[in-house]
Order: structure tokens, then sequence, then C-alpha cells
């Protein structure tokens, strides 16, 4: 017989009376339908197990042959639901009142389901749930009716195990293949009442090969395709042991087209993030999604160190004044954890700072602190007038105060750090003012991130290219710190970088990796697999992926437990995320 088709008219006549992809008949038999030239057979699910776990339809999907599952679902009115229940938690007690009058023992099964129906009654009127009527349905597929009858028999016999009951759609098998179309018709109509929660388990949003954490946060994101299943990749590294992740790759293998993937599906969940892009990788995700991108070094950008806020905490003006000691040191010294002032400097300086926040007002009153900032010309101005000490460091500042330098520093804050998603575009400042540049925008963020006072709102800091930082000097120094503490704070560090054998080689390098709960592999060069085999304990077979990995191909570790994937974006997030010479997807 021929395929029925609802919209075939146009398709019809455009491909001369035949649909693209469509068989040319269908036969149909009691228990299979012969489509083109396979064979299919429909199970309709009739009994579920009291009570299930997340992604427990997993099995079934990562099922070796081939098999389609279809979900048909139907939301329930709240004013028939609620109908509904009462009606049900009527009977219910009707029977056990029954049984109670007729001097027969409590069923504890009865009980149970009157408990049951009590509770979601309860959740359904407080507006905590919603039922829905869900149809689900198992399409199992062979090349011939004798493959078909083993396929048959494997996947009920794996549904047994799940606790499901099925049947066979013994003469309705046209309707069970259409059903499973995604056609959204379910001709077999044998469908269950489900609430949220039970709904929610029923979609495949977890992987079997990775650790089911207990206090799970709810704020799983999509990684990718399982290469070892059919199933996908939901990782939520906000129920770990920390927040942290390392994505490890050599160049071009895809490791910003993940990172930029994660933290575009973070940004779904409410998270906030800062991202320090030091080759404007960026910019065309934070413009999308309405995100604040500071660029130090374009003209017209500036970004005022003597900066205060009320959310700094009540030291505040003392904090600020110790930055500046660092501040000037790195003005002076470039990025050398070991600069510091002369000794002698160090009380002109402190003298100079507090005497220009004096002259705008501001002092350890926090509601002075919403006045405008002094600006570095004020505190250079406030050194001259100090003494010749004072007016030898003045002149060491003039670069920076009226000079080559000053377009960084000679006005207020242009863009506030504020937004859900805040971008450092740090590739316009010149190799000059890169150490201080860098410092004022790590200053930033930490302050952000440490003086948070909603401890709910996870906050993420995205460092890109961090081998540029982790060499040495203050980035070092700063990611050290983070990797240390950011969960103090409800904050996760994303450390994106090549050179994985330069980077597991330094000791800050090593206290990154290891102090991330989530870790992430792409393509590993030949030079530093060795390195990378040891710091991770990989496998050889793991090794030998990491050398012969498409682009795009990745190993999720977390502690002991692997799963390989392959990223996967939809057309609108490809756009936003892929860079680059080509753009082609993974």
């Amino acid at each position: 017989m021929k395929l029925p088709n609802f919209s075939r008219s146009r398709l019809a006549s455009a491909t001369g009376g035949v649909l693209p992809g469509s068989p040319d008949a269908v036969e149909v038999g009691g228990r299979s339908v012969h489509v083109g030239e396979n064979y299919s057979a429909t199970l309709a699910v009739t009994g579920y197990p009291a009570e299930v776990g997340a992604g427990w339809l997993e099995p079934i999907l990562s099922y070796p042959g081939r098999v389609d599952v279809a979900l048909h679902i139907e939301p329930v009115a709240p004013v028939v639901a609620s109908d509904r229940l009462r009606k049900q938690r009527g009977r219910l007690e009707s029977s056990r009142r029954s049984d109670a009058g007729k001097g027969r023992l409590d069923d504890p099964e009865l009980d149970a389901a009157a408990a049951d129906a009590a509770e979601l009654a309860a959740r359904v009127a407080r507006g905590e749930a919603r039922l829905f009527r869900l149809g689900l349905y198992l399409t199992v597929h062979a090349d011939s009716e004798a493959e078909l009858t083993d396929r048959v028999a494997e996947v009920r016999a794996l549904a047994s195990s799940l606790l499901l009951d099925v049947a066979p759609a013994t003469w309705r098998q046209l309707q069970g293949w259409i059903t499973s179309l995604p056609l959204a018709v379910d001709s077999l109509g044998m469908r269950r009442v489900f609430d949220t929660d039970a709904l929610a388990a029923s979609f495949p949003f977890t992987s079997p090969d990775l650790p089911v954490t207990a206090g799970d946060a709810g704020m799983g994101v999509l990684y990718g395709l399982n290469l070892a299943s059919a199933g996908v990749v939901v990782w939520d590294r906000w129920a770990q042991s920390n927040f942290n992740a390392v994505i490890l790759a050599r160049s071009g293998e895809g490791k910003s087209y993940l990172a930029k993937l994660d933290l575009l599906r973070n940004l779904y969940l409410g998270v906030q993030a800062f991202v320090v892009d030091p080759e404007d990788e960026y910019l065309k995700l934070a413009e999308a999604v309405g995100g604040t991108i500071i660029r130090p070094g374009a003209p017209g950008v500036r970004i005022n160190p003597l900066d205060l806020s009320a959310a700094d905490g009540g030291d505040a003006l003392f904090r600020r004044t110790l930055f500046m000691q660092t501040f000037v040191a790195v003005l002076t010294a470039g990025d050398n954890t070991a600069a510091a002032l002369d000794p002698h400097d160090v009380p002109v300086l402190d003298a100079a700072v507090l005497a220009a926040y004096r002259a705008k007002g501001i002092t350890t009153d926090p509601r002075t602190w919403r006045r405008p900032a002094p600006l570095l010309a004020n505190v250079a101005q406030a050194l001259t007038e100090i003494g010749e000490a004072g007016r030898t460091l003045a002149a060491r500042l003039h670069p920076y105060v009226s000079g080559s330098f000053a377009g960084l520093f000679d006005g207020p804050t242009t863009t506030a750090p504020q937004g859900h998603l805040v971008v450092y575009a740090i590739k316009d400042l010149p190799d000059e003012l890169k150490p201080v540049g860098t410092l004022l925008t790590l200053d930033a963020i930490w302050r952000t991130v440490a003086n948070s006072s909603s401890p709910d709102v996870r906050r993420m800091v995205l460092v890109d290219e961090a081998w540029l930082m982790l060499r040495a000097g203050l980035g070092a120094k700063f990611l050290f710190r983070l990797a240390k503490s950011a969960r103090k704070h409800g904050a996760g560090l994303t450390v994106v970088t090549q050179d994985a054998a330069d980077v597991l080689g330094t000791e800050v390098g090593r206290a990154v990796v290891s102090n991330a709960a989530t870790q992430v592999l792409l393509r590993q060069a030949p030079q530093a697999i060795d390195a990378v085999t040891e710091a991770f304990g990989l496998t050889d077979g793991e090794r030998a992926f990491l050398l012969s990995a498409a682009r795009g191909d990745a190993l999720l570790a977390c502690g002991n437990s692997r799963v390989a994937f392959h990223s996967l974006a939809s057309d609108v997030e490809h756009q936003l995320v892929v860079t680059g010479p080509t753009t082609g997807r993974h």
C-alpha cells in the first residue's frame, strides 16, 4: 500500500509525484511492516517501574542495533489534572476502607499508591508540578524477518531488565511505524500519565560512562555526542568537588570552539561569565547575547585603577591603597612578580593616594565611595606636593599620566564590568601596556568574584590561550590563586590552552590542572603526549585516541571516569562560536 503523508501535494508536484526519501511501498503484516528494503516492528510500553532515575532510557538508546524511540507528550490542563487526581484518590480510599471493613490486611501497594496520589495532588495544587500524558514506543529495524525476530526479542529482554512492560502492536504495525516517524502523530494512543519529575527523567541527559554526582546542581550542559554509544554527553561541572575546568589541545583542534559552546550553554542556565580574550575570538558571541565588551588599548577606552565600590567591603579604601603599590610597581617594572617599589617610595605613594581620595571627598565612610574617584593624574599631582621623593616618583609616572601611554588612564572608567557576560578583549593592548592592562583586567574580575553577595549565582572565569599567562608573572599568580579559592566564592575557572607540555612543565600549570575536576583533552601533539599521559594517567587506548582524534573529538575526564565525545552545536550556535580561516562544522 502507498505511504500516507499529510503534506504530500506540494513536494510531490515538485519531484514528479515521489517525496524525497520516501519508500516505494509499505507491505503491512500482523507483526511487522516491510518498508522499502527493511523490516520493522513496533513495541508499545504499557507498564513502568514505580521509581526511575535520571536518564533511565539510556540503555535502550544505547542498544547497538537500530531502534527508534518515540515519546509523544501531551500536557494535561491543571483543572483537569486536579479533578482526575481527586477522583483517583477517592477510588483508592474507597478500596482501602472496603478492605478494612471486610477485615482484610492492608495492601502495601494500595497504601503506597494512595500516598503518592495525595503527594502529587498537593504538588499540583501548589504549582510545583504538572501532569502529562506520555506515549512511549520502540520501533525495531532489521534487514530480514528472521533478524527482526531476534532483534525484537533482545529489545524486549532489555526493556524487561528496566522493569518496563512492552506489548507488540499486533495488527497495528502500520500505525506503530507512523507513530515512530517525526510527524508528531500518535496513531496508537497507548499513554500513561506522568508528572514533571518523571517526565524529565525520561530524557537521555545523562551518560552511563560518567559518575552520577550526589547533590546534582541541575545545571548540566550538552558537550556533544558519545563516540562509544548512541547517547549524548551532558556534564554538570557545578555538581563536582570543584567547579574548575581545563581544556588542553594542540592548535586548531577545536578547543576554543568547545570552550565557547560550554560558555554559551552555561549562559543559558543563568551563569555570570567573565572572559579574558587575547585574540578577539569571543566578540561575536558577546554581541549576540548582549554581553559587555571592554577593549583595553582601543581608542577612547579607559580604566581607572582608583575606582571604589560599596560592594568591595568595609576596608575597600585600604585595599585600594595597597593595590596602587602593586599597580605602580608593574607600571615601572613590567610583568614581574618580584617587582616592588623602593621602600622609600612606599610611604610617599601611600600618602599621595590618600590625599587624592581626600581631595575628592572620599574617606573611609562607604557612603562617600559613590563620589567620582580620583585619577592617576591626581595621584601624580599629590606626589609633586610631597617633596623630592614624591617628584621623582611622579616623573616615573609621567608617560602614563600625560605622555604617550596616557590614553588608558587619563579619564574615568568608560565601561563598567557589569552584566551576565563581560569580555575583556586585550588584543589591542600594546606590548608596553600588556602587563598593567592584564593586571587591571584580573583585578576587576577578582573583585567581582571575591565580593559576591549572591552565593546562589554561579560565576565562570574563562581564560583563553592561558599559556600566555601561565609562563610567569602576574597572570600565573592570578590563575593559581583563582584555581585554589574560586569554589569558596561559587566560581569556576576554565583554562583553555595549547602547548600542554609547557603548561604541565611548570609548578603553576600543574596546580591549575590538578585543581580542575573537569578535564577535557582534544588531539595532542606527539611531542606532548608523554607529558599528558603521565599527568592524566591515560591508558594506551586513550593515548592512541588523543593522537588520532578528529577535529572536535575530545576525551572528558573526571577522576577515573572517562568518556569520548564529539562536540555538537546547532546551526545558530555554530555561527556564534566558529572562528578561524574555515567555517566548516566540526
